[in-house]
């Protein structure tokens, strides 16, 4: 008695069309992703670029992280003074720990000079409170460094007594590790310097 089987030609044709299928598949998946790439590639040429002031080609990766940078610095430069200029008898302490983890050894050296000059014991001796109101950054990239110069607006209570002053300084800024909660923007104040310091009076208000 045979064995039932199937037709050899019936088999043989079964392959084939399993090849041609695999084979059609393959082709039209290599002519998808060749697309999307031309596709993505032809985008890319299109949006990863910006033109500079000058004229000329900036890609805009480079410029999203330029506009990053000049964000993270200026809220790091207000958060500097902030933590430097707002001190009272209670804080001036824990403020100016803080503020020493954003600058560098000229911060250092200048809270050195303004203790031995006593400006922290006449703090203590006649409460008084100096409080930022505003500061106002701008910051030049000149041969790879980024330079800084800040306006400072700030008053001094005494009592019943308030004096406000304008602080001019100047300084440099150098990229290091972020180091949380003490450095958050991982950035550092160097070459710190108090330019100018002039008392607002009515007269300058008015002006």
């Amino acid at each position: 008695m045979r064995m039932p089987y199937k037709n050899i030609y019936q088999v043989l044709r079964l392959n084939r069309f399993i090849v041609y299928t695999v084979v059609i598949c393959s082709l039209v998946c290599s002519i998808f992703a060749l697309w999307l790439a031309f596709t993505m590639h032809k985008n890319s040429l299109n949006n990863a670029f910006a033109v500079s002031t000058d004229g000329s080609i900036i890609p805009l990766k480079l410029v999203t992280q330029k506009e990053n940078f000049e964000v993270e610095a200026l809220a790091h430069l207000e958060l500097f003074h902030n933590y430097f200029y707002t001190i009272d008898a209670a804080n001036y302490e824990k403020n100016l720990e803080k503020a020493l983890w954003l600058a560098d050894s000229s911060v250092s050296d200048l809270y050195r000079q303004k203790k031995a000059e006593g400006v922290y014991n006449r703090l203590l001796q006649y409460s008084l409170v100096q409080k930022v109101l505003s500061s106002d950054s701008r910051i030049q990239q000149q041969n790879g460094t980024y330079e800084f110069r800040t306006h400072t607006v700030f008053e001094i209570k005494r009592g019943l007594v308030t004096d406000t002053y304008e602080l001019v300084s100047s300084g440099k800024l150098i990229t290091v590790d972020r180091n949380f909660p003490n450095n958050p923007h991982g950035l550092l104040v160097t070459d710190y310097f108090e330019n100018t310091l002039k008392k607002i009076t009515d007269e300058n208000r008015k002006e």
